[in-house]
């Protein structure tokens, strides 16, 4: 008996330390933007679809659940990349990647909205939302944050290209 109580206080004792040590949630927003000549209408029409992404991403992209509503699944780059559709209004969408079994879950969540500015312009807004705690120091995060970004702006010069040419 006295060895079972040892072991469980050892082991509430273990749990109780590796809380400690667990490194807070930093949330980190990017926000990204890029005007466009068209409505937001028209550019919404030629880069919103949820696996438009194929085009003005170049990611192999699969809806694997749904139809386009609330709750799609889209697999991208062959199901490398899981992401669920959990925002939608008639210009924007936003999503999020679920948890994956032995690996660092960020919440990492995208926004991406065609907003109208006027009659016939628009500006096309991408933010992205992610826990950076896991990465070593404060270098590490700027180079995270900066890889994104890069990534995500070149991906609006696309969605601009192809909606101004249609």
């Amino acid at each position: 008996m006295k060895s079972l109580l040892r072991l469980t206080t050892t082991v509430l004792a273990l749990t109780a330390s590796l809380t400690l040590f667990a490194a807070e949630p930093e949330y980190v927003s990017i926000e990204m933007e890029i005007d466009i000549n068209k409505s937001a209408e028209e550019v919404w029409d030629a880069v919103g679809g949820y696996c438009d992404i194929a085009e003005w991403g170049g990611l192999d992209c699969a809806i694997t659940s749904g139809n386009g509503e609330m709750g799609t699944v889209r697999d991208l780059l062959g199901g490398r990349i899981v992401e669920i559709l959990v925002a939608q209004t008639e210009l924007s969408y936003g999503y999020t990647q679920p948890v994956q079994e032995g690996q660092f879950y960020n919440l990492y969540h995208g926004f991406m909205e065609a907003r109208p500015v006027s009659s016939n312009t628009s500006k096309m807004i991408y933010t992205l939302v992610y826990d950076v705690s896991n990465l070593e120091n404060q270098e590490a995060k700027d180079a995270d944050m900066a890889r994104r970004r890069g990534m995500f702006e070149g991906m609006l010069v696309n969605m601009k290209n192809i909606a101004e040419s249609k």
